[in-house]
């Protein structure tokens, strides 16, 4: 649609100059500049969700590596979600920018869920590649229900029929198709980054200086974990 307007605009002084004396020609309306809009919005918050993720795990993990992967994996997933936007002819739309918005939260999860299990792996003593096969492998299943939970309450939106239905539908595979990429990228490219950046000890050098500016962090950190043990066996 934009691509559309562009090319009117760019052949309207023709048009206009083609037109006999007396006539003028006006843009009634344009309605791009809310989908150029809301295509800023989107970009917007996929830059502030990206950093907030790399600020979380920042602080819970300590690691300046440990940032670095959720920070590549929602772009990625993203990138891939436009990917198939383009094999299934969909275009830019106020609604496909709003699947991709909803599903700015959703890719995080899962690289976040891993992310924390192969990283308490590696503090249990394993090495990089035995804790990214573990970790991985015990919070596959995890993973994999959450990301199908999603998709299933999306898609009975595809029933729906009318108008509703057919403005929605493009909606609702946009979003199941980012956290179908989400969930692969989750179970195979997290893993294999977090075997290549984590380290397995912390040492004496960036890691242990960052550690150092966030000890600040350790008694929250510790009083979070007494809170939700005692709320555990309190419930128990």
């Amino acid at each position: 649609m934009i691509q559309t307007v562009d090319r009117i605009k760019a052949i309207l002084p023709f048009l206009k100059a083609s037109l006999p004396g007396g006539t003028d020609m006006i843009v009634s309306g344009d309605r791009t500049a809310t989908i150029r809009t809301s295509l800023a919005d989107t970009e917007q918050t996929l830059v502030i969700a990206v950093v907030l993720v790399i600020l979380v795990v920042l602080v819970f993990l300590r690691d300046s590596r440990a940032m670095l992967i959720p920070g590549v994996m929602v772009p990625i997933s993203i990138i891939g979600t436009f990917s198939a936007m383009y094999l299934l002819g969909y275009s830019l739309n106020n609604l496909s920018l709003m699947a991709l918005t909803v599903a700015t939260g959703f890719v995080v999860d899962d690289a976040v869920v891993v992310l924390e299990n192969v990283a308490r792996h590696m503090e249990m003593g394993r090495t990089r590649l035995q804790a990214a096969l573990e970790g991985t492998k015990e919070v596959a299943f995890t993973v994999f229900s959450i990301s199908l939970s999603l998709i299933g309450v999306f898609l009975p939106i595809l029933l729906m029929g009318g108008i509703i239905g057919r403005l929605f539908r493009e909606f609702t595979i946009t979003l199941s198709v980012a956290v179908v990429i989400s969930l692969v990228l989750s179970l195979t490219a997290t893993p294999m980054m977090c075997s290549k950046l984590l380290r397995r000890t912390r040492r004496p050098d960036g890691s242990a200086k960052l550690e150092g500016r966030f000890a600040r962090t350790n008694g929250f950190l510790r009083a979070t974990r007494v809170v939700s043990t005692g709320c555990c066996e309190a419930m128990s």
